[in-house]
């Protein structure tokens, strides 16, 4: 139980009814977890509007009502709180409920279109590594110490967020790595998180369903980063076009990361190899077990990052070479016969990108490079002429195929995919809807040498059809075929 008015501590408020010197339970945003005693915070969401639900709280048992407006409400007994913004409140009132967890531990997001899942976990790794009690927020699983709980949203709800933030204070962690996705900026997911840190990777075509412009995503990106405090620390990817953007308005400590550009952290890549690249990092050079530049980018993100949250380089360059692959980014698996496969989570144009060029930077002859593909459904439509583009490109076979069609039919999907390919691309493009036969074809077409690339899910061990999750892991199909299991 806890007070109501400490809940709403250094909150703009209006009492528009009742008291504020009652003792509640939990506290809450979806009226079907409501119970007696509770209280109910009405938010208008991006699919429904909370404040359609305040009369269903109040029935339940809700105690108090955190809301915009209370019209047509009928309450007796019940404490009604108005609030500007109640999306923006949501984080800053959890925080108060869960006692400020993020003020206890030292919290570092990293943001921006791809990297976010490996940065963030390679950090958990790492200060693992070093010694310390760490929680991690990321799109594969959310961590408490060594204790994992399933992810699900890449940044979960702001009640959620602080949760699990107490979670991991109670559990004695020191430190909290997030990715922080452009969608948990712009609905105000991240209120009341006290951040010691910033990482952008890039950005590049995504989420236009949702942000329509590319300068609407800029925008959300940008915000978190003028959000920061000055205590904190802003780090960049200075090879990136838009990278020095995110730092025009920060408070924070500007810091950058690039292997081109003139940056405060650098690194060189010195040998590309299937199974690492060595590396110069300032001074020292580094063998790791990741292999493609954007990698080395992301390897940077984290030695940077370790080094302002007080670490030496010295005791962090041991750890990064001891690191290892995060599931589902650029997984090797190969065969008995020496047919290699990639497995990644590539699921943009520029991820896409990357990983082919990753591929082809490692190739050493007439390797062919196969690459399996597909679009999900319900998303920015846009991008999937480009995905088709890109493989097409720098590949020697392509098969489009099904990733996540949600409620769409998968053959328009592809259908769209194909209309990125030009008409003397075609003969090296096949279109097979259903995803295990399309890996399937995939390792039967490769000989010993080849690399099949596929892409788009992931570490993901489902597939979405028509609103059903179905078990799918694309790392059993391919192992299946490799005899490997």
């Amino acid at each position: 139980m806890m007070n109501l008015k400490k809940i709403l501590n250094k909150q703009t408020y209006e009492l528009v009814e009742g008291n504020l010197a009652i003792e509640v339970g939990n506290l809450h945003f979806d009226s079907r977890q409501v119970k007696a005693g509770d209280v109910f915070v009405a938010v208008a969401g991006t699919h429904v509007d909370g404040h359609q639900f305040i009369q269903k709280a109040i029935d339940q048992g809700a105690v108090a009502v955190i809301a915009q407006q209370f019209e047509g409400i009928e309450a007796t007994g019940v404490s009604l709180i108005k609030m500007a913004d109640t999306a923006l409140a949501l984080g800053q009132l959890a925080a108060n409920y869960y006692d400020n967890p993020s003020a206890k531990l030292k919290v570092v997001g990293v943001t921006g279109t791809n990297g976010k899942t490996t940065i963030a976990t390679l950090l958990y790794q790492l200060f693992q590594k070093l010694g310390y009690q760490v929680g991690l927020i990321s799109t594969i699983k959310y961590y408490v110490g060594d204790h994992d709980l399933p992810a699900t949203h890449t940044t979960p709800d702001a009640l959620q967020i602080q949760s699990l933030m107490a979670k991991m204070v109670d559990a004695g962690c020191e430190y909290c790595f997030m990715e922080v996705s452009s969608h948990a900026i712009h609905q105000e997911r991240i209120s009341g998180v006290a951040f010691d840190g910033g990482i952008f990777t890039n950005l590049t075509h995504d989420h236009l369903d949702y942000h329509e412009t590319f300068a609407e995503y800029l925008k959300a990106k940008k915000k978190f980063f003028d959000q920061l405090p000055q205590a904190a620390f802003a780090l960049t990817n200075a090879d990136e076009k838009n990278g020095m953007v995110m730092l025009q308005n920060t408070k924070a400590v500007k810091k950058t990361y690039g292997l081109k550009s003139l940056a405060d952290y650098k690194c060189k890549v010195l040998e590309k190899h299937f199974d690492g690249m060595l590396l110069r990092i300032g001074e020292h050079e580094v063998w790791t077990h990741f292999a493609g530049v954007f990698n080395a980018y992301n390897l940077m993100a984290v030695y940077a990052s370790a080094l302002l949250l007080g670490e030496s380089a010295e005791s962090v360059l041991p750890v990064i070479s001891d690191l290892k692959p995060v599931a589902g980014r650029f997984e090797m698996l190969r065969s008995p016969e020496g047919k290699y496969a990639v497995v990644d989570y590539a699921h943009t144009p520029d991820a896409l990108k990357n990983v082919l060029n990753g591929i082809t930077e490692i190739r050493t002859g007439n390797e062919q490079v196969i690459t399996v593909v597909g679009a999900g459904g319900d998303r920015d439509k846009t991008k999937r002429p480009i995905m088709a583009q890109e493989a097409v490109q720098q590949s020697d076979k392509v098969i489009l195929t099904s990733d996540n069609p949600r409620s769409e039919v998968p053959e328009q999907i592809i259908a769209d995919m194909q209309t990125g390919v030009e008409p003397h691309q075609t003969g090296k493009v096949l279109a097979i809807v259903n995803r295990r036969e399309a890996i399937r074809t995939a390792c039967m077409l490769a000989q010993p040498g080849d690399i099949i690339l596929v892409a788009g899910k992931g570490h993901e061990d489902y597939q979405e059809i028509m609103g059903v999750k179905h078990h799918f892991d694309d790392k059993e199909v391919i192992k299946e075929v490799f005899n490997l299991i």
